[in-house]
């Protein structure tokens, strides 16, 4: 009996390390950053893994349903997720990634997926009181302009902004918004999603600049990022982001994470590198 009870343990443990769940789908594990509404956030009336919405959420749990598998979402900051694709310990992160040199050189970029204007549109925010105060990229000499560490935000006003514009890192978005409130810098670059969630969230505080960035085609749109060689997986994926799109699920997702990313109940709630909330 206590050898058959053994054996038990050790294909029970098999199982976990194989990536299995409690109901015997394999798990899906995909990291994201919920500091980004609409594309995701938590919605504070759920609780586990339920409460992370947005865009990005509802299509993971589309690849996840195609795959049969069970989807496991494993939020932490917008650097860690590109860290655990790198070191395989998820199996990709959906998180609103644009296409870039960098990440196509290190990792496996999925086909581009669409999600509004989230991508095709890069903005700078500001406090309302200063909204004209910034009509041209030549306006933001020698001001503050904070952007996202490893976003497409920041590579933007590294490109387009005045050299003598200092641009700020920060490390999550929910965190960076109060800042610019406290006046710790002059703007904040977001894409126009965001943006309208702020707007939406704090009506006559906040202001979206006269400048927009000019957004080359190759960014208007997202990826989702899997480990470099993962090749059987991110052809499934590809498979089902078509098939997504060829059903109009896109337009779905995204009417409803834009709706629900301005209830009251929601918000974007930021993780440290540790995988701890922020704060």
């Amino acid at each position: 009996m206590k050898k058959i009870v053994s054996l038990i343990l050790i294909a029970c443990m098999i199982l976990s390390f194989a990536g299995c769940s409690s109901s015997g789908k394999e798990t899906l594990k995909v990291a994201i950053s919920p500091d980004f509404a609409p594309m995701e956030f938590v919605d504070t009336t759920k609780t586990g893994q339920d409460k992370y919405v947005g865009f990005d959420v509802s299509l993971a749990k589309f690849i996840a349903e195609e795959l049969g598998m069970e989807l496991e979402i494993m939020p932490m900051s917008f650097d860690a997720c590109q860290v655990a694709v790198q070191t395989g310990s998820v199996d990709m992160s959906i998180s609103g990634f644009s296409w870039t040199e960098d990440r196509a050189a290190n990792y496996n970029l999925s086909d581009y997926y669409y999600a509004g204007e989230n991508e095709t549109e890069q903005v700078i925010i500001t406090i309302a009181a200063n909204a004209d105060a910034y009509p041209t990229a030549e306006s933001f000499s020698g001001k503050k302009v904070a952007a996202q560490n490893a976003s497409l935000q920041l590579e933007l006003c590294k490109s387009q902004l005045p050299a003598d514009c200092e641009i700020v890192e920060v490390g999550d978005l929910t965190t960076a918004f109060l800042q610019l409130q406290n006046g710790d810098f002059d703007a904040l670059a977001v894409a126009k999603g965001q943006a309208d969630v702020f707007i939406a969230n704090n009506p006559g505080a906040i202001a979206i600049c006269g400048f927009e960035f000019e957004v080359d085609a190759a960014y208007e749109a997202n990826v989702i990022m899997l480990p470099k060689g993962a090749d059987e997986l991110t052809a499934k994926v590809n498979e089902i982001l078509a098939k997504a799109y060829a059903a109009g699920y896109y337009g779905e997702w995204y009417a409803e994470a834009l709706e629900l990313a301005g209830a009251e109940t929601s918000v974007d709630v930021s993780y440290d590198d540790d995988g701890n909330v922020a704060g």
